[in-house]
């Protein structure tokens, strides 16, 4: 199974956010979650096998990001039971930095994390939760305009009214073009 994802690039936070749309979860098993892990290569630590704990540990840290963000964005506390799992996911698998060297790239210091897969990967995804909340642009995070869509976007230019233009963007702009004609011909 090959799950395509509406929209992805975003703060990886929004993009997880974003696995929870109008028809429904896109992470709600292994193989939906394995796929989104996929679309963010280079973003997390791969994930080897993906089973019920990773994408339990997944829509727990969703959970509380959407939680916690619906408040911010509007300058309101968070609830401190989203707080209190979002500090869960980071507390179970700290990170620390671990010095490398390979003739490719010279010494590098590369974030590591010891803990159980669907722990790091749900204090990676809390990380990053944790990141967008303190940006100074989270009021700036807007819901798609489009009747029918629940994702969210971080706009480059302030007249962003939709998720994907070319695909929320012209179902609005056809709705709008057949209820002219139609006032048109009545």
């Amino acid at each position: 199974m090959t799950v395509t994802f509406p929209l992805t690039g975003e703060p990886l936070a929004l993009d997880l956010l974003n696995t929870r749309t109008a028809a429904g979860d896109l992470v709600a098993e292994p193989a939906g979650l394995a796929d989104w892990l996929a679309e963010q290569a280079g973003r997390l630590t791969p994930v080897e096998a993906v089973g019920a704990a990773e994408v339990a540990a997944v829509r727990a840290v969703r959970e509380a990001a959407r939680a916690a963000l619906d408040a911010v964005r509007v300058g309101e506390r968070p609830p401190p039971d989203a707080l209190r799992a979002l500090n869960a996911a980071l507390a179970a698998a700290p990170a620390h930095r671990e010095l490398a060297w390979t003739v490719e790239a010279g010494l590098t210091a590369v974030p590591c994390r010891d803990a159980a897969p669907a722990e790091r990967l749900a204090a990676e995804l809390a990380e990053a939760v944790a990141e967008l909340l303190t940006d100074p642009r989270v009021t700036s995070v807007r819901a798609c305009e489009a009747q029918d869509c629940v994702l969210l976007f971080l706009p480059a230019h302030p007249r962003r009214r939709w998720c994907v233009a070319s695909a929320c963007g012209n179902r609005a702009r056809v709705a709008r073009y057949y209820a002219r004609h139609k006032e048109e011909h009545a």
